[in-house]
């Protein structure tokens, strides 16, 4: 049961997520780009609830995605799945505890995220490379997505603990004499 609350609790945090990257945010650009709120679900997914949850839901989320807000499919679903991975990773050798480990984290994959879909994109589509402007948009999106996750750490913490509680198994240190 509480499995399936977790679950659901994701769902719900993808269309939420959904309905502000889609519609709020469009009204808050910098220099007309919107942050990647999507990067950090999975990120966050992924640090507290495993990889094994945390790599499908990003494969999920990025086919929705594709299918929903990109030109081709498959480079968000990919990525998204990627970050899932190197958050486990993380999750080993890093606390979660901290603002600005999280912050640094965030910043890493956003900047991974994009060159990776970058030159995904140059090689799919065959795109002219423009190195002055893709370098512009990824600093202000390393920028937002920083700023939005200082403002929703609490939140996000709060959720995390509840989902690393009820995917995770706990971790008990036994001694032997």
């Amino acid at each position: 049961m509480r499995k399936a609350v977790a679950i659901l609790i994701l769902i719900l945090t993808f269309f939420i997520t959904y309905l502000l990257q889609v519609n709020f945010f469009s009204w808050f650009t910098i220099a007309s780009i919107k942050p990647n709120l999507f990067i950090i679900l999975t990120l966050f997914v992924s640090l507290f609830a495993g990889t094994k949850v945390g790599i499908p839901y990003g494969i999920i989320i990025g086919l929705f995605c594709d299918l929903l807000l990109g030109k081709t499919i498959g480079i968000n679903a990919v990525m998204l799945g990627i970050i899932a991975f190197v958050a486990g990773y993380l999750d080993k050798n890093f606390s979660k505890e901290s603002r600005i480990t999280i912050m640094l984290m965030v910043m890493g994959v956003t900047c991974f995220f994009e060159l990776g879909s970058y030159i995904m994109q140059i090689i799919e589509l065959s795109i002219l490379i423009e190195p002055l402007p893709f370098l512009i948009t990824l600093l202000i999106e390393i920028f937002y997505n920083a700023i939005l996750t200082i403002i929703l750490y609490p939140i996000i913490q709060k959720i995390g603990q509840y989902l690393e509680e009820t995917f995770k198994e706990p971790k008990i240190l036994t001694t032997y004499y």
